[in-house]
């Protein structure tokens, strides 16, 4: 008798902190489609409680969020030593806003305005392989 053992492949899950209801919709939609676990936090301090809870294999996150912005929550995560990579999402084009987000830890930096999901979703692909 031969048993034949079948394992899935763990689900990647992301967590995206987006307080732009839209654009959190579009992601969420679009990760799923590829076989992603897809959370959603709108505030900065929603996604830092998420951490505590529970983990994540990606990270996106708006820079500009209520009540904690994303630059608290790159500290919490580098703080924390969370391994977690961070791909910042954010309208925020300054080269300076860039150059603190990457210090604290951010792996990627994209301008919304300027970045088709299309190409978000590509480099979370590429990221987790």
């Amino acid at each position: 008798m031969v048993i034949i053992s079948i394992t899935m492949a763990k689900q990647k899950r992301i967590l995206i902190a987006e307080d732009e209801k839209p654009m959190a919709r579009a992601l969420t939609l679009k990760l799923e489609h590829e076989g992603y676990e897809v959370e959603t936090t709108y505030d900065g301090e929603e996604a830092i409680s998420k951490l505590a809870e529970s983990q994540f294999d990606l990270i996106l996150c708006d820079l500009v969020m209520p009540k904690v912005d994303g630059f608290a929550v790159l500290e919490e995560v580098k703080n924390k030593k969370i391994k977690t990579p961070i791909v910042i999402l954010s309208n925020l084009g300054q080269e300076e806003d860039q150059e603190k987000a990457k210090s604290l830890g951010a792996k990627e930096f994209f301008i919304k305005s300027n970045t088709p999901i299309k190409n978000i979703v590509e480099q979370v692909k590429k990221m987790l392989g």
